[in-house]
């Protein structure tokens, strides 16, 4: 039996988590993954590592400021470039909103396990359901995505802290003990668009073929299969081998989002960055491809996040709250914590 129960060890997840923890309030965090930070994600492969999810983190405001400010501080973070480009018009040129963008030399994900240090989070965790109890408690079944099985969670406030449709589905049944119907509502207006990620590795000694290469991040605005191409490796100390990632467009992705193998949809991606970037792209030695979902917020809601206390303190928090930056993922987190701190104080 704990405070609170966090659902979900993305950005805002762990950013509410560490807030209460700090003010002493007894929280377990469910993840469902093995891995920490959601779309905060690196892969690894062969010898090499590749971030498939978060590009980059940029100041955006206040709060994404002092993360970055903190873990530069801690040796965690580095500028990565300060000169973005873009593909329009046939050519390629660089963007007119240059500043420093920073990244984790170990891979994106030391950040989400930064935030989620001396947190007690129970991975690859699913919650299948959560209800009130009448002891004033929520209880929260859990099925195990591997072979560690845990027994149900009881807490006394809730924050789920995952995507908008998920979080959806499983307050869904809550309406019968008195869950707002508004609280549903606000969660389908949510709207997401997914993404394709292709990770493809080249033999160790095509980096020569980088030598005259400027660019080290394209965005694609008006591309119809690729928004965004980012030469990974140039983030890794020693990298052993070029490491390219690919970000399809959303139209792209809805087409693929069901398939069972998305071989020929990195393939596409890369034949299409060969095309108007480096004609060696398309003959990767390895590759790996990876769907998002829930990749960007397209609708967000308007508030930092949804609160309530029927049937029993709950909150709903996520980059898809107040925006649909790592700012405003940052931002519902610690508001969300401020508040499921008040509904228990109450």
């Amino acid at each position: 039996m704990i405070d609170v129960a966090v659902i979900g060890a993305g950005l805002a997840g762990l950013t509410c988590a560490r807030q209460l923890q700090e003010a002493g309030y007894s929280v377990v965090v469910v993840e469902k993954s093995q891995g920490l930070g959601g779309r905060v994600a690196t892969r690894r492969f062969a010898e090499a590592r590749a971030d498939h999810g978060l590009r980059y983190l940029e100041n955006q405001g206040p709060r994404s400021q002092q993360l970055i400010e903190t873990l530069a501080t801690h040796g965690i973070l580095q500028v990565w470039t300060d000169q973005i480009h873009e593909y329009q018009d046939s050519h390629l040129a660089l963007a007119p909103d240059n500043h420093p963008r920073f990244v984790a030399e170990p891979g994106m994900t030391a950040i989400a396990k930064f935030l989620g240090r001396d947190l007690t989070i129970w991975r690859s965790q699913l919650v299948t359901a959560i209800a009130p109890q009448e002891d004033q408690q929520w209880s929260i079944q859990l099925k195990p995505i591997g072979n560690e099985e845990r027994p149900p969670l009881q807490a006394k406030g809730i924050v789920v802290a995952i995507p908008a449709p998920q979080a959806l589905a499983l307050l869904t049944p809550l309406v019968q003990h008195g869950l707002s119907a508004d609280i549903l509502a606000g969660l389908e207006a949510v709207e997401f668009d997914p993404c394709i990620s292709a990770i493809a590795s080249f033999p160790p000694e095509f980096a020569a073929k980088l030598d005259d290469v400027s660019w080290r991040s394209v965005s694609f605005p008006n591309d119809s299969v690729l928004k965004w191409v980012g030469l990974d490796s140039s983030k890794r100390l020693n990298a052993p081998a070029p490491v390219i990632v690919v970000h399809s467009q959303p139209d792209f992705a809805q087409t693929w989002l069901d398939a069972t193998d998305l071989a020929a949809a990195g393939e596409q991606m890369l034949t299409r960055a060969a095309q108007v970037l480096l004609p060696w792209l398309n003959s990767p030695q390895t590759m790996q491809v990876h769907r998002w979902r829930y990749a960007f917020t397209r609708v967000p809601h308007p508030a930092t996040h949804m609160a309530t206390n029927l049937p029993l303190p709950l909150v709903c928090s996520g980059d898809w709250c107040g925006g649909k930056t790592v700012e405003s993922a940052l931002q519902s987190g610690n508001d969300a914590a401020g508040t499921i701190a008040h509904q228990l104080r109450q």
